[in-house]
């Protein structure tokens, strides 16, 4: 159902309406990742460890919902690449947390900057009350993702 159909803000049709459109936008953001030679995952997994240095590789796994030796192969990966390096734990010294390295920086830049030039040329594209439309609903779309916490 498109949105323009929709008559009431009911959760059903509404979720019929936004899901293929956030799934085509979501697509095209991670097409637009893959040119800086990411994939999407590792881009999320290089985003999280910036947002929460030491973490380790079991508590990233439980935070994106992956298993931890299919983490640990990702983190392996990005380590292979030069993106994260492990250090001594603060607390343990037994485990050892995760940091982005500044070639995983440059690398996260560069992911930041192909996406949100596609998506500040498309934006330019729309009247100002459909972006201000947008912006209002940015707020609503943060509360959907929080929901899962």
């Amino acid at each position: 159902m498109p949105l323009s159909a929709l008559t009431s803000s009911a959760p059903e049709p509404l979720a019929e309406a936004l899901r293929p459109l956030l799934l085509r936008v979501s697509r095209r953001l991670r097409q637009e990742a893959q040119k800086a030679g990411v994939s999407a995952l590792d881009a999320l997994i290089l985003g999280q460890i910036k947002r929460a240095p030491g973490v380790g590789v079991c508590d990233l796994a439980d935070a994106e919902k992956l298993s931890r030796p299919t983490m640990s192969s990702h983190v392996k990966r990005l380590e292979a690449a030069g993106w994260v390096a492990r250090a001594d734990h603060v607390d343990d010294g037994r485990r050892s947390g995760l940091r982005v390295t500044p070639a995983g920086e440059a690398r996260l830049e560069d992911i930041r900057k192909l996406r949100n030039d596609w998506l500040s040329v498309r934006l330019a594209r729309l009247s100002p009350d459909s972006r201000d439309q947008l912006a209002q609903a940015a707020q609503p779309l943060l509360q959907l993702l929080s929901l899962d916490a």
